[in-house]
C-alpha cells in the first residue's frame, strides 16, 4: 500500500492547467499496467482535454496475453478514476482508425530506451502513411520507470519477485494469483 501512494504522489495531478486541448489516444497492451505506463497516461492527461488508453485486444507481437482486455481495462480504470479527462476503451483494429474513431489528432507513447525507438520509429511510418493528419508524440520515461517493462514485471513474478512497486497493488495480487496456475 506504502508502494502505490508513494508512487502516486510522483504522477502530475489530475486534470493540471496546462492542457492544450484536442484528444490523444495511449494505445498498448498494458499486460499488466505499471507505474510507468500509468506515469505517461497522467502526463498525457495534463496535456490533452481528453485521452483514450487503447488497450490492444489481442496484440499482433505477443502469442497470449496474461490477462484478457477486460481485466487490462478494469485495472487501468482503476487506476485513473482520478481523471476526469482519461476513458479506456479496448481496440481491435488499426490503430489510426481507433485513433480517428474517437476524434484524436494525436498518439502519445512512451520511449524508456534507444530500443523503444527502432520499434516505434518504424510504426511512426506506417501510422503516418496510413493517417498523416495524426501525429505521433514520444513522451520519454520519467528516470524511475525507465527500466520498467511489462515482460519484465511478468518474468520477476513469475520466479517470485516483488512486483510491489512496480505495478499497482491489485495488479501485483492477480499477478501473484495467476501465476501460480
Amino acid at each position: 500500500m506504502a508502494a502505490d501512494s508513494r508512487e502516486r504522489s510522483a504522477r502530475p495531478a489530475a486534470n493540471g492547467p496546462n492542457h492544450h486541448g484536442g484528444t490523444a489516444v495511449c494505445p498498448g497492451s498494458y499486460d499488466p499496467v505499471t507505474f510507468g505506463h500509468l506515469d505517461i497516461i497522467g502526463r498525457a492527461a495534463n496535456v490533452f482535454d481528453r485521452v483514450v488508453v487503447g488497450v490492444v485486444n489481442q496484440p499482433v507481437r505477443k502469442r497470449k496475453t496474461l490477462f484478457n482486455a477486460e481485466e487490462r481495462v478494469a485495472f487501468i480504470t482503476s487506476e485513473v478514476a482520478e481523471y476526469g479527462n482519461v476513458q479506456v476503451k479496448p481496440f481491435d483494429t488499426l490503430l489510426v482508425d481507433f485513433a480517428r474513431e474517437h476524434g484524436a489528432k494525436a498518439i502519445v507513447k512512451g520511449l524508456r530506451a534507444i530500443s523503444d525507438f527502432e520499434y516505434e520509429f518504424e510504426m511512426n511510418q506506417l501510422n503516418r502513411k496510413l493517417a498523416p493528419d495524426i501525429e505521433s508524440i514520444y513522451m520519454m520515461s520519467a528516470p524511475q520507470f525507465s527500466f520498467l517493462s511489462s515482460s519484465g514485471v511478468k518474468e520477476l513474478a513469475m520466479f517470485g519477485g516483488d512486483v510491489s512497486g512496480l505495478v499497482p497493488d491489485p495488479v501485483a495480487a492477480r499477478l501473484q494469483e495467476e501465476l501460480k496456475r
